[in-house]
């Protein structure tokens, strides 16, 4: 981490731009997100000749995984940072305004002043896993959308439609149960998982996003940067030192983990003792419905993240006395 050259990396999905900052001078340039495009920043780099980098990109999107992966191979230090500490920085050193697009240059800078910790690549299980379980769901939006065009379609093309339908049904199955199998014989990932499942309200399904998104919470070393992660922080709207309008959440952080908790959070509401408590808790102090709900998902990140670091399955006595899940 010591290295005085830095990368920042703003990527896009077809392309990516960097900012490569050496003595206080920054040098632009543009790549495709490819695997071709990853060479030739290769080379670029060793043309610049700067063989000890640091690289930096947010932590946005899937389009950034393969290059972060490619540079970690090549030797170079990575830190993948959630977008919610590059927009504080940001406006904490007044480098952008609240609707600024962050760039590959302001990465760099916050690269350069916070020193984010390295990134280590999930190991090859969770790779694959992740690969699994956000194929099952592209397969699953697939047979939605073409349910939807089936109650609209002319009657020419509506045997084409089921016939697809049930492609796609047949195809997220096959999926699931390879999901089930990597679950299964992987010894780090059937650990984790019957300690989460031993939760109200925890399927298997939400279990192997959950490993898969999160890296099996290898490197979280609190509860409170998962939930950041997730962008399931609560955040008020200020102006001076005032709050103005209700508390929100920030949704900077990964939107298939929200969608993943949605679901278990309601479940865990009418089935988890320690979570009804906490709901009627709640609900007694005239809280709403979604800020509840949202609330409960960050109380089952916390269970979560107690259950997998403490190696112990969830036990509504032990836990209701002796861990704290605020």
């Amino acid at each position: 981490m010591s290295a005085s050259v830095i990368l920042g990396i703003d990527v896009a999905k077809l392309k990516f731009d960097v900012a490569l900052l050496r003595s206080g001078k920054f040098k632009n340039k543009v790549f495709k997100n490819t695997k071709e495009g990853f060479e030739d920043l290769s080379l670029w780099l060793i043309k610049q000749d700067v063989p000890h980098v640091h690289a930096c990109l947010e932590a946005t999107s899937t389009y950034g995984e393969e290059l972060a992966i490619y540079l970690h191979e090549a030797g170079y230090t990575v830190s993948i940072v959630n977008p919610a500490r590059i927009k504080g920085f940001a406006q904490s050193e007044l480098l952008r305004t609240k609707n600024d697009k962050v760039d590959a240059g302001l990465i760099a800078r916050f690269c350069l002043a916070m020193r984010p910790a390295a990134w280590m690549p999930p190991a090859p299980a969770i790779r694959d896993l992740q690969a699994l379980v956000r194929r099952a769901d592209a397969l699953i939006a697939m047979r939605i959308q073409e349910e939807n065009r089936l109650g609209v379609c002319h009657a020419s093309v509506e045997p084409s439609i089921k016939e697809h339908i049930a492609y796609l049904e047949q195809e997220t199955e096959k999926i699931k149960e390879h999901i089930r199998e990597a679950m299964k014989h992987d010894t780090e990932l059937k650990s984790k998982r019957d300690l989460l499942v031993s939760i109200p309200g925890i399927s298997d399904t939400t279990i192997a996003i959950l490993l898969s998104e999160l890296n099996g919470l290898e490197h979280f070393d609190n509860p409170q940067k998962v939930v950041a992660f997730i962008g399931l922080a609560p955040k008020d709207t200020l102006s001076g030192i005032s709050v103005k309008g209700k508390p929100r959440i920030c949704k900077i952080g990964n939107s298939r983990l929200r969608k993943a908790l949605y679901m278990p959070a309601l479940v865990a509401i009418r089935h988890n003792p320690i979570i009804s408590i906490f709901y009627n808790r709640l609900k007694e102090k005239g809280k709403k419905g979604k800020v509840i709900v949202c609330a409960v998902m960050r109380k089952l990140v916390h269970m979560i993240f107690g259950i997998l670091k403490s190696g112990m399955p969830f036990d509504p006595h032990y836990h209701a006395t002796n861990v704290n899940f605020a």
